[in-house]
């Protein structure tokens, strides 16, 4: 699974991402863009990226670190990485406090919104959006 290490390309899709938001987490979505924006140079079907954060208002190392265990776990049943997509999973204070199965019921509307194309429309997605 690549994951995004840069601070500035995470700064990017914070501003330009798309956000999808569930009582667990948030969800930042943006298209996978190579660095070059040459025409020749851009590709298609490239590997999808991730990020998990968790930030220090979760609590201390040990809740933080807990936190982006599940997000991990969370990416990977739901199907993640997803191609061309660069997604950040942003864990919020309920996260840690929730059972595993209450986050992956209200998260599946999330993937599968990811799965479909930009627009909505997914009836699944709009649910759990809303």
């Amino acid at each position: 699974m690549d994951t995004i290490k840069s601070s500035t390309e995470i700064s990017q899709l914070f501003s330009t991402g798309r956000r999808l938001k569930t009582p667990y987490l948030t969800l930042i979505v943006g298209e996978h863009s190579p660095m070059s924006t040459r025409a020749e140079d851009v590709q298609h079907d490239l590997p999808g990226r991730v990020a998990f954060i968790a930030g220090k208002k979760l609590g201390n190392a040990v809740w933080r670190n807990r936190a982006k265990r599940r997000l991990r776990a969370l990416c990977r049943d739901l199907g993640g990485p997803w191609p061309d997509k660069d997604v950040v999973f942003l864990a919020r204070a309920s996260l840690c406090r929730a059972s595993y199965g209450d986050v992956l019921r209200a998260c599946t509307g999330a993937a599968a919104y990811l799965g479909s194309p930009w627009e909505r429309g997914n009836d699944e997605a709009d649910r759990c959006l809303h």
